[in-house]
């Protein structure tokens, strides 16, 4: 992290590279680095431990939880909520309205989009907004999200369909929903849920 610098007394142990701007009022967890040529705007919370990517966007009125990974070029627009250990991956997209077009203000019609903990979105994903991604689903690059995703959920395709399931770890399941690397098992409860079952 040579490139960072400390950010002074403004956040306590949180590095922010020089190239980068953040608004006021915004809250930065300790640990967390900011790299080149980012933009925070106002009323943003950022956890701590975060890594936030070249050319990132955030905000404003965003929440990013403790101990994610917004990797480069991400913006992550009004009402978008990252829950802990979201990793988003390079140039995935977010949006904030479904019907957007340039002569009409749509700013009243934003809706929210909520991922949650531990889930992974691929590179070049785009979520279509007013969606919540499950706890530790698994968004595989290119994928396009237009419904709500399981928890452990692993999707693929455009518009993105579950093809099958994936472990706390990060491994994909296999036909008895055993965790290749860690062994742990999961069970079905209902169609398209899952859950740990040790």
């Amino acid at each position: 992290m040579s490139d960072a610098k400390p950010s002074g007394e403004r956040f306590l142990n949180v590095r922010i590279h020089e190239s980068s701007y953040v608004d006021d009022p915004v809250v930065i967890g300790e640990g967390t680095s900011i790299w080149h040529f980012c933009h925070i705007l106002a009323d943003v919370t950022i956890g701590r431990g975060c890594s936030i990517g070249q050319n990132v966007m955030i905000g404003p009125r965003v929440k990013v939880g403790d101990n994610c990974k917004v990797q480069n070029n991400v913006s992550l627009y009004e009402g978008v909520t990252l829950e802990d250990d979201v990793f988003c991956g390079p140039s995935c997209v977010f949006t904030n309205v479904i019907n957007p077009r340039s002569a009409v203000s749509r700013k009243s019609e934003f809706k929210t989009t909520l991922v949650k903990r531990g889930a992974t979105i691929g590179a070049n994903a785009t979520i279509v907004c007013g969606y919540t991604i499950g706890s530790y689903a698994f968004i595989a690059a290119g994928a396009v999200v237009t419904i709500d995703v399981p928890d452990f959920a692993l999707m693929a395709g455009v518009p993105a369909r579950r093809i099958g399931w994936m472990s706390h770890h990060g491994q994909r399941l296999d036909r008895n929903l055993l965790c290749p690397a860690t062994k742990h098992r999961y069970r079905e409860v209902a169609p398209d849920r899952l859950v740990a079952i040790d």
